[in-house]
């Protein structure tokens, strides 16, 4: 389970910063692993306005950060927690460039109907303070974040937001900081927690892995944290695998294979379910192992791809359900 924050202030070490990380070690605090983007440090290019996302459904901007970075840890978050000072009523213009290019991910949910596999379950929070006290100060940036959120395909659940924070050390120095943190950090992952971790595993992680974790995701995300990898990981999902989940209107752009290693290293799982890994798969202490005997369909005709992604939704559908009682 993953908790992204998207750290938007030029202030490294200001108000904002110590906020963010209040708030990003209380979800640790709960055993929820958490990154943090500091967006001012990313090469991040301003959206074109050009309308190529909403009729190829990528970015035309493919070589900064937010196709090469951005958008998968957008799609591989389980929340994402976004945190700005208010620059003339809205976010940073770091951030808004980030949010201005979700766009492709806008493109991608309500021009191709395309349906990311977690986007029922992702959730999403507000960090914000300025330095007035005006009583319309955060309405702009709240607006804004509720549409970003439902762009990359999270719910708003909510902000935490601070008037008359102007010098450094203000936000540290506020006396109910601590406990807002403390309430909101636990509203916001408790519906999250206490899930069964269940990890798929093929070789690559490119094709029988990512189909089972899709539908995994689908299927049974409020009771399933579903982690992927492979023994033998490459660099790049199979395209004839996008191809065939998209025929069922599952999208599944800006994932990016990983080893079995990676994938369990901070979230052990409870069970695994192997799909050719063989002798590679490593042993977790616990966890419960069962193979399901599907053929590589790497390098197949895509009726081959058509015929393994409904076995693997089959199995999903019938096998997980028995995992989670």
């Amino acid at each position: 389970m993953l908790a992204l924050g998207l750290f938007g202030s030029p202030r490294k070490k200001g108000n904002t910063a110590f906020l963010l990380n209040a708030f990003l070690e209380e979800i640790e605090r709960h055993g929820v692993q958490t990154q943090t983007i500091d967006v001012c440090k990313m090469n991040i290019q301003p959206c074109k306005g050009c309308a190529y996302c909403e009729k190829y459904g990528f970015c035309v901007i493919d070589d900064d950060d937010m196709r090469s970075v951005i958008y998968p840890l957008l799609r591989k978050a389980d929340i994402v927690i976004t945190a700005t000072p208010i620059f003339f009523y809205s976010a940073t213009a770091q951030l808004k460039a980030l949010i201005d290019r979700s766009q492709a991910l806008w493109s991608r949910r309500y021009k191709f109907d395309l349906f990311d596999p977690f986007s029922k379950f992702r959730r999403g929070f507000l960090l914000s303070l300025g330095a007035t006290k005006g009583k319309n100060l955060f309405d702009g940036v709240i607006l804004t974040t509720k549409y970003f959120y439902d762009a990359v395909n999270a719910s708003y659940e909510g902000s935490l937001t601070y008037r008359h924070i102007e010098n450094p050390g203000d936000m540290k120095l506020h006396p109910s900081v601590l406990e807002d943190i403390k309430n909101a950090a636990k509203d916001l992952i408790d519906p999250v927690l206490n899930k069964k971790r269940i990890l798929f595993a093929c070789v690559g992680n490119t094709c029988r892995s990512q189909m089972a974790g899709a539908f995994a995701q689908i299927m049974f995300g409020d009771k399933v944290d579903v982690l992927t990898g492979g023994s033998q990981p490459e660099e790049l999902v199979n395209p004839v695998m996008e191809e065939v989940m998209r025929e069922k209107g599952i999208d599944m752009a800006y994932r990016k294979p990983q080893s079995i290693n990676d994938a369990i290293e901070n979230t052990p799982p409870d069970w695994i379910i192997t799909m050719g890994c063989g002798e590679e798969c490593p042993f977790v202490p616990g966890a419960k192992v069962e193979d399901w005997n599907i053929n590589d369909p790497a390098g197949q005709p895509i009726e081959f791809m058509r015929k393994t992604r409904d076995e693997i939704e089959e199995k999903v559908k019938t096998l997980i359900p028995n995992k989670i009682k």
